[in-house]
């Protein structure tokens, strides 16, 4: 296994410790240690791509796990915020809705005939809008822990609305643009 592929795996490792420091409100500063350890995972996507490209390194399996990676570890951080209320249910719907549906346009054409879907500009864009969402609204969060007066200087609530929909246009483009691109994978007439 290549390094890119290996720190696609560190990425998988780190989402358990991610939603443990998150949910668990008993740890002190958990926000601020679930904040570190996302943007950590987050590095790691960045680099394992560099590192692949500029290596020649790219893989089948990179190619298919390092998608489902950063799904898993930005939908775990999704469904965290809206049970801590961070976040509206309806666009987190959405944005996972798109993720299986790609995800299983993968499927069926890897299965079909043999296609790997590689991540498009688009899906780049929704990845980097999500991520960006994320931490943004972490490090806020992480702000208001340590009794620093956010809520005074900016309006907490708008911009996590923001944030997320912002990543869910860009979701719903990147998603729209894969089912085009690879329709004939999923022609119903066949």
């Amino acid at each position: 296994m290549n390094i890119a592929n290996k720190l696609t795996l560190a990425r998988v490792i780190l989402i358990p410790f991610f939603l443990l420091f998150l949910l668990v409100d008993a740890i002190p500063y958990n926000y601020i240690i679930a904040t570190l350890i996302f943007i950590v995972a987050s590095i790691t996507d960045a680099i394992d791509g560099s590192l692949a490209r500029r290596r020649h390194l790219i893989t089948d399996f990179g190619k298919f796990l390092d998608p489902l990676a950063d799904k898993a570890l930005v939908i775990s951080a999704l469904i965290c915020f809206v049970e801590l209320g961070w976040a509206w249910s309806v666009l987190i719907v959405i944005i996972i809705a798109r993720e299986f549906l790609v995800t299983s346009l993968r499927l069926v054409a890897s299965t079909s005939d043999g296609t790997v879907i590689a991540a498009s500009i688009w899906g780049k864009l929704k990845t980097v809008s999500q991520m960006v969402g994320i931490i943004t609204i972490l490090v806020i969060q992480s702000a208001i822990q340590i009794n620093v007066k956010v809520s005074d200087i900016l309006p907490v609530a708008t911009i996590n609305s923001a944030l997320m929909w912002i990543a869910m246009v860009f979701t719903v483009i990147s998603g729209i643009q894969y089912m085009w691109q690879y329709r004939h994978a999923i022609d119903i007439k066949k």
